[in-house]
């Protein structure tokens, strides 16, 4: 599951044009938080899902459609 989150992240994020380290900034987290979600190396919470679905203009239903 956490790979196929971790790819539509990646997809949207791509697709916005924002790179990894504009998302984290914008999600107001550490810089290299989004390559581990993307990677599949770290477990994001909801709270973090939500911000990150806020900033790409998306449902969380969006990233969720595997």
């Amino acid at each position: 599951m956490y790979e196929k989150l971790g790819k539509n992240i990646r997809k949207f994020r791509t697709e916005k044009g924002f790179s990894q380290e504009y998302l984290s900034e914008l999600v107001e987290a550490n810089l290299a938080f989004v390559g581990h979600v993307e990677r599949f190396e770290r477990r994001i919470s909801l709270n973090k899902l939500l911000k990150i679905a806020n900033v790409l203009e998306i449902s969380l239903g969006d990233l969720f459609d595997f």
